[in-house]
């Protein structure tokens, strides 16, 4: 894209868990209204990375970039622009599925609240379900309740940690149609995917966690491509990907 700071921008971030090297060196942006999709099997490190993009677990080396400046998710300025779903957990106990959106609504300065919480319960089917208690839904209602939380509040940078999950052939649909209206709303998306159409359909490009190998062809040499590592993050656009290595 053109030279605007990039909303987010990794710099070689790397991090461990006791001697374990979890990611190395991983570093790529994402543009005002890019949709990037982190790819990988199991256990390549895809939600361990977006921890560490949101604060919830702050790497071992590199730095994490917001808008040009070190991004701290204590700062306002941060909370306000990020919106991320990491999985079924960050909800309120005492509060019904409807009070649950209201306040974020409101805690975020939304200027019509209960509007804005009423278009996402109908979108993700949650208005039956909206004077229920977040504990006690199943494990895909409180995915969509996720989910919700990010639609009724301001963001610049929406994150998720594979959205896909726990929906079905219509939810995804639903999923790949929103993802496609936030971007052209100029709203960024980061978000880790195993649904290789979702990638296709949404990814403007893809960031690919492999666990074997460190691939950067734009700074390494040919001999630093191939060198074993713990991580590795091959980053191309959508259309462009490169052929798998020969064995």
């Amino acid at each position: 894209m053109s030279g605007s700071t990039p909303v987010l921008e990794l710099l070689g971030v790397s991090k461990s868990f006791g001697n374990t090297p979890v990611l190395v060196n991983v570093s790529f942006t994402v543009e005002v209204a890019e949709v990037v999709a982190l790819t990988g099997p199991n256990g390549s490190g895809k939600s361990t990375l977006l921890r560490c993009v949101t604060g919830g677990d702050p790497p071992d080396a590199g730095q994490v970039m917001l808008m040009g400046r070190p991004y701290q998710d204590n700062l306002p300025a941060a909370r306000a622009a990020v919106a991320s779903s990491m999985g079924d957990g960050a909800d309120f106990v005492d509060l019904t599925v409807r009070e649950h959106l209201e306040f974020m609504a409101r805690a975020h300065g939304n200027d019509d609240p209960d509007g804005v919480v009423d278009a996402a319960l109908g979108e993700l089917g949650l208005s039956d379900l909206q004077a229920r208690f977040p504990f006690t839904l199943s494990q895909g209602q409180r995915r969509r309740l996720g989910l919700a939380s990010c639609f009724v509040r301001p963001r610049k940078l929406l994150i998720l940690d594979e959205p896909e999950q726990n929906l079905d052939v219509q939810g995804r649909t639903w999923l790949a149609t929103k993802i496609a209206d936030e971007r052209s709303r100029g709203i960024s998306v980061l978000l880790a995917c195993h649904d290789e159409a979702l990638v296709a359909q949404v990814a403007d490009s893809v960031v690919e966690l492999t666990g074997d190998v460190v691939f950067d062809t734009d700074d390494l040499s040919e001999s630093e491509l191939q060198r074993p590592s713990a991580e590795s993050a091959l980053t191309w656009e959508v259309g462009d990907a490169p052929a798998p290595p020969e064995c």
